[in-house]
């Protein structure tokens, strides 16, 4: 046998071997097709099963390798199955699904490659927004539910002051002082350093003054920065993100996030809010032939910047559980080093688009990387750093949960508009959705912060007396009033309180999604 025919029968044995593993039965996304030596198989589709995307995934590459438009791609296809999808759009560029493609010669072209026709769509999409900061409706959290931990992560505190940081939200809890904004936590620590609250304080164990100080001096900086747009209510319900169109497609959740990259740790705090609220809010579903909700976790470093081990270990808890309500998530970054071990280990799908090796960092995760996959007959090394603009190393779980044959992939080009829509298209998107009117106003109802205030006005007005008519002997030194006694069952009755608790949902609920994140349980 000459080296030509071995050459060309290795090649058939590959893209057979391709072929046959990436054969499904039930709804599958079509990613594109199956290369071999330059030359694309259009008889040899590489596709993901539905039932496996609760299984996680990483989609990774370097910078302007087509990590976007895969999103995009396989937010259409999910779509026309009936699954919601949400997206996090750092660029923009996401918008464009709400808007059909523009044709042409590179769109033919491909399309023809891969052996899939290409048809101008647009897509049901919501346009949302952090805090009103942006086009899109408006997401916000209120400080109870978004909890101590994430917020920590926000503010950027140490372990010792994380710690702390849950104290104040225990007493706040525990004297039914609802935390619905900032200004609410920032009175609430004030009055703990403050002379009134001195003896609550003591009461807390723990909480030194010197901390509350340090977190009060960090919230009045995060919210001097215009954060307190980002916290109140209406509080987003994130069930509102699992609905599809009239037409029984899956509504496509934009989150629009170019006004607000200036805070990475902000957006991306806030994804993993949605997450966790996601987890308690939903029932177990176990094993779906599609998925609910497939949730796409753009720059994925941002979460895992600078996290605490708890931290770490709070998020690979919920991303292990989340399985088992149906919700599929892909992290989206720049390398898969950016991912934990013990996160990346549970992402069962994987699309890698071209790494880069400028430097001996980059090899040493580049070497990383290729060790993950199983064993193939494609050069890694080589591959992996010459991909072309929308190809990609693909490798997934079969529909019987076994790891398919690693696939250098061409992939389809999107059907909607790879650019960000018009923003006439926008502006009719967002007010034709049926939800612009239920978080249009900001709602500023009586919580903590109207607490506090209503108790120092009234404080220096109790202990008013009637002027003697004779004299009288000198009165012994004033003390300081003792606190007021029965603090809770005075508040329990109040509107405060039974804010606290709508905005939470239910006290169990809230109680739930902190100790996702090791903070507080029942």
């Amino acid at each position: 046998m000459t080296e030509t025919e071995a050459r060309s029968t290795g090649e058939t044995s590959q893209i057979d071997e391709i072929r046959a593993g990436y054969a499904f039965d039930g709804g599958v996304l079509k990613l594109g097709a199956a290369v071999v030596d330059g030359q694309a198989h259009p008889d040899a589709p590489v596709q993901i099963p539905l039932s496996v995307l609760n299984r996680h995934g990483l989609v990774a590459g370097a910078t302007g390798t087509g990590k976007t438009k895969t999103l995009q791609l396989m937010a259409e296809q999910l779509s026309d199955q009936g699954v919601p999808v949400f997206l996090a759009d750092m660029k923009g560029d996401l918008s464009g699904l709400a808007t059909p493609g523009e044709g042409g010669d590179k769109i033919t072209s491909r399309a023809t490659d891969v052996g899939m026709p290409w048809t101008a769509t647009a897509y049901p999409t919501e346009l949302y927004c952090l805090g009103g900061k942006g086009d899109g409706i408006a997401i916000r959290a209120t400080i109870t539910s978004f909890g101590p931990t994430l917020l920590s992560k926000v503010l950027g505190l140490n372990d010792t002051q994380e710690s702390s940081l849950g104290l104040i939200f225990h007493y706040a809890d525990k004297n039914g002082l609802a935390l619905l904004d900032l200004k609410d936590l920032r009175a609430v620590i004030s009055h703990l350093t403050s002379d009134e609250g001195k003896a609550d304080l003591k009461e807390l164990g723990g909480l030194s003054s010197a901390t509350a100080g340090v977190i009060l001096r960090n919230l009045i900086t995060f919210e001097d920065q215009g954060a307190g747009d980002f916290f109140g209510e209406p509080e987003f319900e994130t069930a509102d993100l699992l609905r599809t169109a009239p037409d029984g497609k899956g509504i496509i959740s934009c989150l629009e996030l170019p006004q607000v990259q200036d805070r990475p740790q902000l957006f991306s705090t806030f994804l993993m809010w949605m997450l966790a609220d996601l987890f308690h809010e939903l029932p177990e579903e176990g094993d779906v032939d599609k998925p609910k909700l497939v949730f796409f976790f753009d720059e994925a470093h941002l979460l895992f910047d600078d996290a605490s081990k708890a931290f770490l270990q709070a998020i690979e808890q919920t991303v292990r559980l989340i399985r088992s309500k149906g919700i599929g998530v892909f992290f989206v970054t720049q390398s898969p080093k950016d991912v934990p071990a013990g996160v990346l280990a549970q992402l069962g799908n994987r699309v890698q688009h071209a790494l880069r090796a400028f430097t001996p960092d980059d090899a040493k995760a580049l070497k990383q990387a290729i060790a993950t996959y199983p064993h193939t007959a494609y050069d890694m090394e080589k591959l992996l750093t010459s991909l072309g603009i929308g190809e990609a190393v693909v490798t997934v779980l079969s529909d019987k949960g076994v790891p398919t044959p690693v696939a250098w992939t061409r992939m389809k080009a999107p059907n909607s508009l790879m650019d960000p829509s018009p923003q006439a298209t926008m502006d009719a998107v967002i007010g034709a959705s049926s939800l612009r009117t239920k978080y249009a106003d900001v709602v500023d109802r009586e919580s903590a912060y109207e607490k506090l205030t209503a108790r120092l006005q009234a404080a220096p007005a109790a202990p008013a007396a009637p002027v003697p008519t004779t004299p009288a002997p000198d009165p012994a030194p004033k003390r300081a009033p003792k606190e007021e006694p029965g603090l809770i069952q005075q508040v329990t009755g109040s509107s405060a309180f039974r804010s606290m608790l709508r905005s939470a949902g239910t006290v169990i609920g809230r109680e739930i999604s902190r100790s996702i994140f090791g903070t507080r349980k029942r």
